[in-house]
């Protein structure tokens, strides 16, 4: 079976078994991947890049194309199998093996990510709208102490996927999801420099660009 069917038969096997951290039916594309590392794009100068849930690699591989030799970058995945599976790319893949001294796959909850250094760039896949709200709460607390002064966090959310669920939740569910605008909403009115559309995704999505001042 050729790499990319198998790695959405792995994507499919793991949203049925692990839904709440995995929160999506298929890989991420193409077109979300380029908007999730525009910032990355245009740098002009060594950076240390985060990527957060990569899952099997979708965004993985876009970030992997735009490294330059005097870069950093680190991936944190809570799957295991998930984490199997990038670093036998970083092992195998010719794309990934040119990169692979500078780059380090580590398999954790991102608060408990020991980071040696701030980064530039934080690019998360995490499904935050699975997770309870003292948890996003934490996480986004957990990106903005890793980023360095100046970084740029990049995250991505299914368009109105919130309020289409708040309109069929029960109470408790239509609590949490209020909840999660709410953190979101403190963030993004702070930090937001600008919001990707992309239409050519399952679903379509919005990517969400912040930066630590």
């Amino acid at each position: 079976m050729p790499n990319f069917l198998k790695e959405h038969w792995e994507f499919l096997r793991q949203f049925r078994e692990r839904f709440e951290t995995t929160g999506a039916v298929v890989p991420s594309s193409r077109f979300l991947a380029r908007a999730m590392t525009g910032p990355m794009a245009r740098r002009e100068r060594p950076i240390r890049v985060l990527e957060v849930g990569p899952g099997t690699g979708a965004v993985t591989q876009q970030i992997v194309s735009l490294l330059k030799p005097q870069d950093r970058f680190d991936l944190v995945e809570l799957n295991d199998t998930f984490a199997a599976m990038l670093r036998h790319k970083f092992e195998h893949d010719a794309r990934y093996r040119a990169v692979a001294e500078r780059s380090a796959v580590h398999v954790c909850p991102i608060q408990e990510f020991a980071a040696v250094q701030p980064y530039d760039i934080i690019i998360s896949g995490l499904p935050l709208n699975n997770f309870p709200a003292d948890l996003v709460r934490s996480i986004f607390e957990t990106f903005f102490r890793l980023l360095a002064p100046g970084g740029t966090l990049s995250y991505f959310e299914y368009m109105y996927v919130r309020p289409l669920r708040k309109m069929v939740a029960r109470p408790a569910e239509k609590k949490r999801l209020t909840e999660l605008d709410q953190i979101a909403n403190e963030y993004l009115s702070k930090h937001r420099i600008h919001r990707s559309w992309v239409f050519v995704n399952v679903p379509p999505a919005w990517v969400q660009h912040l930066r630590k001042e």
